[in-house]
């Protein structure tokens, strides 16, 4: 067994951090400009810089003919759906609280994994599921009962995890001989066509201009780190390290971004909030780690 490599653990932190700061950003932007146009701008500067990385490298951006019709679909659900629903998700609701429901990402894709890629559904699976519902009820079960109304913000969130999960499934069911990032940059830039339409159907062609300082550096933010850097870091960190052990990172992301948005947004953490996030994280660790089970390390020149 080799030792973790540095970089592959280096490469997680950020990632946790970047990712899990993203929240409380993204409310910023979104207090200045409206859902298409902020999805529009991340999407495609952050698809052309991902292309633009793999171009730097020497790699061919042509997309294989049989590959088109599964790359358009994937791109529906981990970049139109995830990204429009997260969006508005975060629009109607505590970015806080729109974290905790996105990282119930990895409990749908175990259960559409055993429908989708006939995976046997676990003991764990079935557990992760009853505790990842458990602590979405924590977090919408009082307004509901309070105000007799639908939580908007946590439909649209449950929307954006459920399209991830099912991206991410297909993901692995089709085979694809693209390498990952020109995958993932295709998929950025194909899944940001529908968003383009309707930014320039819904939204006036100069709400750009309403961006304040404050909205510029955070945009900025948003594509350097949790669109550019980030997409290409998690594909690093899972040619280097076990896929198991890369996706554990996402445990810390909510947890990050909770106490980011406290911090940022002033979002108050009551007691609701910590339950929720604990037993969505009982949940993830309940459905990824597996005990007893040895990792090995892949070295990547």
């Amino acid at each position: 067994m080799d030792r973790l490599p540095t970089s592959g653990l280096l490469l997680l932190a950020g990632l946790s951090l970047f990712w899990g700061v993203n929240w409380p950003i993204i409310k910023i932007v979104l207090a200045e400009i409206p859902v298409w146009t902020f999805r529009t701008l991340c999407l495609v500067c952050g698809g052309l810089g991902l292309l633009g990385l793999v171009r730097v490298n020497g790699v061919s951006l042509t997309i294989p003919k049989k590959e088109l019709g599964p790359l358009l679909m994937v791109a529906a659900m981990n970049v139109t759906g995830w990204h429009l629903c997260s969006a508005y998700g975060v629009y109607y609701m505590q970015a806080g609280r729109a974290s905790i429901i996105a990282y119930t990402m990895p409990v749908w894709a175990a259960i559409l994994s055993g429908i989708i890629l006939k995976e046997p559904l676990r003991f764990r699976q079935i557990l992760g599921l009853f505790l990842g519902m458990a602590g979405l009820a924590t977090l919408i079960g009082p307004d509901v009962a309070s105000f007799g109304t639908t939580p908007v913000g946590a439909v649209f969130m449950l929307g954006a995890a459920v399209s991830w999960a099912a991206g991410t499934v297909f993901v692995k069911y089709f085979p694809w001989t693209m390498p990952t990032t020109l995958l993932t940059g295709w998929q950025l830039v194909m899944g940001s066509i529908p968003v383009i339409i309707g930014a320039l159907i819904m939204d006036p062609v100069t709400s750009i201009l309403q961006l304040s300082l404050k909205g510029i550096v955070a945009m900025v933010y948003m594509i350097l780190f949790p669109m550019i850097f980030c997409y290409w870091a998690w594909f690093r960190v899972v040619s280097i390290l076990p896929a198991t052990l890369a996706t554990i990172c996402t445990l810390s992301i909510p947890v990050i971004g909770v106490f980011s948005s406290a911090i940022m947004l002033g979002e108050a953490i009551t007691l609701q909030e910590i339950i929720a996030l604990g037993l969505v994280l009982v949940a993830l660790a309940v459905v990824m780690i597996r005990p007893g089970k040895k990792f090995e390390v892949t070295k990547v020149n």
